[in-house]
């Protein structure tokens, strides 16, 4: 079950306050200044990144700061390397430097709380992006629905493949968004799996999203003579490793296989036929909503957020954007015209007549 309570009291005044732009409808998200409203000079923003190692985090590092700039904020940017104690040190760090806002991406989605409190000791505020802090009571939550990126997946993956073994290969522990898109592959597999219609042949969590983890895993499994007929894998990097274990057996394209982040090379398999899909997440959605919502935040001002989730402990404010589920139907209704990757780097390796007509 989602722990996500929704105040629907709020809607009328958000919508008159134009906190949520278009209309309030889920997943448009822009904290645009009001005519005439000044943003505060001087704000100086910490952005504390447990990791840059996937495609997807230099996208948001790089459009959460242009944005901060835009709006007349400094941004100091460290990176962690996935590595939790570094990451409360540059959080000291930060805090030194004389922040007024701390934004995380945590490592550790447990450990992180001490971040939280050392930021809040100071009398800093905190948003917790896309990786829920747990047990920590952020000041806000942003992020993809991700108990949907789960269900996306898990549906694509049934409607390909209804009946036979799966392999789930799931992401870091430590990084609680595993947990939620779990959930969400679960909440789609459980009647099939009690039924005996899926049978989960290998499970495993790949510490720091580590994609050997994922190759090994497939590679024993079709070394003890299981068949393999669908495989969720937590992001595409997992993805990726396990259609080069599939590979190396020849399988690549034969068994469905469904990723999450829409990098540039599982757009690629998927238009190649060796990847069913990936769930597109709009960053600059999310990582601009950040960055006005820092901006206020810093500067003061409240925020109407319609919805929260618990982090284990305490309810907190959630911005949510919604998921989208990406195939070779609609890659070039979705990547494409939003300009996440170009056509020509999709199709690199398809001849051209068969590109799509523009």
């Amino acid at each position: 079950m989602r722990r996500i309570s929704v105040f629907k009291g709020f809607v009328l005044a958000v919508c008159l306050l134009a906190l949520l732009t278009t209309g309030c409808q889920e997943g448009e998200i822009s904290f645009n200044p009001q005519d005439g409203q000044n943003i505060d000079d001087g704000i100086k923003i910490g952005f504390s990144m447990g990791t840059l190692q996937e495609e997807r985090w230099q996208r948001d590092r790089d459009i959460f700061v242009a944005r901060a700039q835009e709006l007349g904020a400094e941004v100091i940017v460290l990176n962690a390397y996935n590595d939790n104690d570094e990451q409360i040190k540059q959080t000291g760090y930060l805090i030194e430097q004389g922040i007024d806002l701390l934004v995380i991406i945590p490592h550790d989605s447990e450990k992180s709380t001490e971040m939280v409190h050392m930021a809040k000791k100071a009398g800093i505020k905190v948003i917790s992006y896309d990786r829920l802090i747990r047990n920590a009571n952020v000041d806000l939550y942003i992020s993809f629905d991700n108990v949907g990126v789960g269900e996306l997946m898990a549906n694509e993956l049934i409607k390909e493949v209804p009946t036979g073994n799966y392999v789930i290969l799931k992401g870091a522990p430590t990084d609680y968004n595993s947990t939620m898109f779990n959930e969400g592959y679960m909440n789609v597999l459980d009647d099939y799996i009690k039924r005996g219609d899926i049978k989960v042949v290998a499970e495993i969590w790949a510490k720091d999203w580590a994609r050997e983890d994922a190759f090994k895993c497939v590679e024993e499994t079709l070394e003890k003579g299981i068949e393999i007929n669908g495989i969720i894998a937590g992001n595409d990097g997992l993805a990726s490793a396990a259609i080069e274990a599939l590979s190396e057996k020849r399988l690549a394209g034969k068994v469905a296989v469904v990723g999450h982040d829409a990098d540039l090379s599982a757009c690629q398999r998927v238009v190649e036929g060796t990847q069913i899909m990936t769930v597109y997440k709009p960053i600059e959605k999310i990582a601009k909503a950040a960055a006005d919502a820092a901006i206020k935040m810093a500067g003061g001002q409240e925020l109407f957020v319609l919805d929260k989730i618990n982090d284990g402990k305490y309810e907190v404010p959630y911005l949510m954007v919604r998921p989208i589920p990406v195939t070779i139907d609609n890659m070039e209704n979705t990547i494409i015209r939003d300009s996440f990757h170009r056509m020509e780097d999709i199709y690199i390796n398809i001849p051209k007549y068969l590109w799509p007509k523009e």
